[in-house]
């Protein structure tokens, strides 16, 4: 069954701005899904992969069944994913990692974030008018492109957990870059469906399109020496070699002479880029452990609002079919993403209540306001007022997120678990490209506009901030023990994917195999976004009803998922995209 795609992006894009434009633009899925079927779920005893192109979860497998552990299969999954899904993640964005380490029994979370450049201003994406830029001016060109962190997280994460030879962990990609590998079908797609914007530039046009113009073909072999080469710097000469010297001055210089709309990184940024580790975000739901990203990430945060707000309604009796389901669900993420708005940023730089948002009581009362048997009034749905550390008043947010993004789930032979969401942002990030990988455009993911009314938006451009993010890499613990690892794609859209399949599993009882294939229902302004085309779109007249309006469209998640069993390990990967789970 193919999914209804959805067009008129750039229409939708240029005609919204402020509040309006995200509400727009998060209803785009540039990243068309290949289409939707039955998850197969796959059984192993020791180790598995689940990943969103075959070859990077072979590449992981070998690693695992060479007795790599679960973070060195990371390193190969990720940079075989750069290659052949370049327009998701790679070298040239940044990722969140929440990790089990069975060793010390605990759930660690890694924030390899982008930063701006401290050349950067909140004025960043404003017109000489003061107005905010259109998304697209904004995105195309080094303006748009911020520090990357993937790099420095893998290897953060290789010295911590790593068992083999850093160096070794690149020779699938490298391989593969020198070598050639398939188009896939997915890939071609996107490619045909970019066009020219894809050709702004020339080192980007003429790798994904032939002489003639002509975009790349599915099953067309395409070899990528560049990032061989890249790659092989790096895994001789460690992230240092990515953040200094040849490759780090060529990331400059593209991004400073790309001519219109260039941009402000500089090498002083590289050099001092960090990944940081944050306290996981972690909520008790129906007895498991729920834990997450913290901020800059908003996903553990609105994820565990939600569940939390939830928590309250029995709504295993209620059923996955019950419009009154669906209702306390699509309420309850409109209010999380109230406070999503308002609060959440990088901590670095502005206080958050982050206890105060998950604290039990305060989202027993922000579910008072679901006991109705309608859908909330917008007047109803707004920020609510959690117990802080320390006060600050803060604007609404208009940041723009796009869902163009990866996820993978891994488990090793000792019960190490990886969850991690990768991205580029939106689709082909910047569209500027050096080293054979593409350059991001994270910070569009600030707020385009400075202040609310008189206030400071808490997502605003700062010198070395990181951008707000909705990824939700989770791991879910019963009893102290990791139960599920699991994530998504899909921009702001991700919080309601993970948190719908949290509840269908927990709640609902359905499957790994389930969980991930279940048609979407997401509503975080208020109108209902239903999965065109599959038994979702049934909900539609009864959901009118509650009062809601309804649209169907594509919905592109990635989601993946491990669940470890008392038989063993049992692992599923979303059929909308070319992903598959592998073990052993």
């Amino acid at each position: 069954m193919t999914i209804r795609s959805i067009a008129a992006l750039s229409l939708l894009l240029m005609t919204a701005t402020g509040a309006v434009a995200q509400q727009a633009s998060d209803t785009v899925a540039p990243e068309r899904a290949t289409g939707l079927a039955a998850a197969k779920i796959v059984t192993a005893k020791e180790h598995m992969v689940a990943a969103a192109h075959p070859l990077a979860a072979e590449a992981g497998e070998r690693i695992l069944a060479g007795g790599g552990s679960a973070i060195d299969a990371m390193v190969a999954v990720q940079t075989v994913l750069g290659l052949v899904e370049p327009q998701s993640s790679g070298l040239g964005g940044g990722a969140f990692l929440v990790y089990y380490d069975a060793g010390a029994k605990r759930v660690v979370t890694l924030d390899g974030r982008e930063t701006a450049p401290m050349e950067a201003t909140p004025k960043l994406f404003l017109d000489d008018e003061g107005q905010p830029l259109e998304f697209f001016d904004a995105v195309v060109g080094g303006r748009s492109v911020s520090t990357p962190g993937t790099v420095m997280l893998l290897q953060e994460a290789h010295n911590r957990w790593g068992r083999k030879p850093w160096k070794d962990l690149f020779a699938p990609a490298q391989k593969l870059a020198r070598d050639g590998f398939a188009v896939s079908p997915r890939l071609a797609g996107l490619i045909a469906a970019e066009g020219d914007r894809l050709k702004t530039f020339e080192a980007t046009a003429s790798y994904f399109f032939g002489a003639d113009g002509a975009p790349l073909k599915a099953g067309a072999v395409l070899k990528n020496p560049a990032y061989a080469d890249t790659l092989s710097a790096i895994a001789g000469g460690g992230a240092a070699a990515f953040y200094s010297g040849p490759i780090a001055e060529a990331i400059v210089d593209t991004v400073r002479m790309s001519g219109k709309n260039s941009g402000v990184l500089s090498l002083p940024d590289l050099a001092t880029y960090r990944v940081k580790e944050r306290p996981p975000v972690c909520i008790l739901y129906r007895a498991l452990d729920v834990c997450g990203m913290g901020p800059p990430s908003s996903g553990a945060v609105a994820v565990g609002q939600m569940l939390g707000m939830l928590e309250n309604f029995d709504l295993k009796a209620l059923g996955k079919d019950n419009p009154q389901s669906w209702r306390l669900i699509g309420d309850a993420q409109r209010l999380a993403f109230a406070d999503r708005g308002r609060y959440l940023a990088d901590t670095d730089f502005v206080p958050a209540p982050i206890k105060g948002l998950v604290d039990k009581a305060y989202l027993g009362e922000r579910a008072k306001l679901l006991d109705g048997d309608k859908a909330l009034g917008e007047d109803a749905v707004t920020a609510g007022t959690p117990e802080w550390d320390h006060a600050f008043n803060f604007g609404r947010d208009s940041a723009i997120e796009l869902p163009s993004t990866s996820h993978f789930v891994i488990v090793d032979k000792d019960g190490n678990f990886v969850s991690m969401t990768t991205t580029i942002e939106n689709g082909f990030g910047s569209r500027l490209m050096t080293g054979g990988f593409l350059l991001n455009n994270e910070l569009t993911d600030f707020s385009f506009e400075t202040h609310d009314e008189g206030r400071p938006v808490a997502n605003r451009v700062e010198p070395g901030k990181r951008p707000r993010s909705s990824m939700s890499p989770t791991i879910v613990l019963k009893d102290g023990k990791p139960l599920l690892a699991i994530g998504s794609p899909g921009g702001s859209q991700i919080i309601g994917y993970v948190a719908q399949a949290l509840i269908a599993y927990i709640d609902w009882g359905m499957d790994v195999g389930g969980i991930v294939a279940m048609p979407h229902l997401i509503n975080r302004f208020g109108p209902y976004d239903v999965e065109a085309g599959t038994d979702a779109e049934k909900l539609a007249e009864p959901l009118k009803a509650l009062g809601y309006e309804v649209k169907a469209g594509e919905m592109n998640s990635g989601l993946h998922a491990i669940e470890l069993t008392a038989e063993g390990l049992k692992g599923a990967a979303d059929p909308r995209r070319e992903g598959v789970a592998i073990g052993k």
